[in-house]
């Protein structure tokens, strides 16, 4: 059965077009203006990019790509599900942050609690009457807090990053996928498929994903009640997964059947 989301009616506001755009930003359809770099003057995303962080974010990604198999994230599921690390409020994981920068990120070398407050802010400002949406915001990140030694000082690779499905064949449109031939599911019959142990059309909270701060901030928000709608637990479990679009045309499995 396929069950379908509601998702919040979001209020936009339309901002006229202007013949005068400047050069650093794209005017797109419908008078959303889209900036080419970042807040820091750095453009968005963009792995080949030569840069300081160039090399490290690769090695981070070659990692990533060897240890993340599906028994592992099966593994961590299990460990991390029971909620029994520490109980703390948000303001103190957010503090907990400023002690880390993103490895894998390759816009940003800015402590991750600035990259917390500076998304809450952006999304109230674009959307000031969608209260639940600057939380999610403040908090999508906050999952990381599992660097720190109190949540089990995982390793950067076992935290952050591009998130992908586990358990079938790993997509081409997963950054710096050729390292996956390292991985030991690459070249296991049971993973290394289309839809490897799942069946077409089984949905997408059926899939598991690699393992990370996306996937553990989901499981605190779930387990602990939380009221943001299913739409602000869908961008905290799933913002990371940037293979969304062209895997869902690869996979029946992307589509249907969402159950938060």
């Amino acid at each position: 059965m396929t069950v379908i989301v509601e998702q919040p009616e979001l209020e936009v506001e339309v901002v006229e077009k202007k013949d005068d755009v400047e050069e650093n930003e794209l005017l797109l359809d419908g008078g959303f203006v889209v900036p080419e770099t970042n807040s820091f003057g750095q453009t968005f995303r963009d792995y080949n990019a030569e840069s300081e962080r160039q090399s490290s974010v690769e090695q981070f990604y070659r990692t990533n790509h060897i240890n993340q198999t599906y028994d592992f994230v099966k593994k961590m599921r299990e460990e991390y599900g029971v909620l029994n690390r520490v109980e703390m409020s948000i303001w103190e994981c957010c503090e907990l942050l400023n002690e880390f920068v993103d490895e894998s990120d390759p816009d940003l070398d800015e402590p991750q609690i600035e990259h917390l407050l500076q998304t809450a802010e952006a999304i109230r400002k674009d959307y000031p009457n969608e209260d639940w949406l600057h939380l999610t915001g403040l908090i999508h990140d906050l999952g990381k807090v599992l660097l720190h030694p109190s949540f089990g000082a995982l390793p950067q690779w076992a935290v952050v990053g591009d998130t992908f499905p586990v358990g079938c064949a790993f997509d081409e449109s997963v950054v710096h996928h050729k390292y996956f031939k390292e991985n030991p599911d690459y070249n296991n019959p049971a993973y290394n498929t289309k839809f490897g142990v799942y069946s077409e059309g089984c949905g997408l909270n059926n899939v598991l994903m690699s393992w990370g701060h996306d996937d553990y901030m989901y499981l605190v928000a779930k387990e602990n009640k939380s009221t943001l709608p299913s739409a602000g637990l869908f961008i905290i479990r799933y913002h990371s997964f940037y293979g969304e679009t062209q895997q869902s045309r690869n996979f029946g499995i992307m589509t249907t059947g969402l159950d938060f």
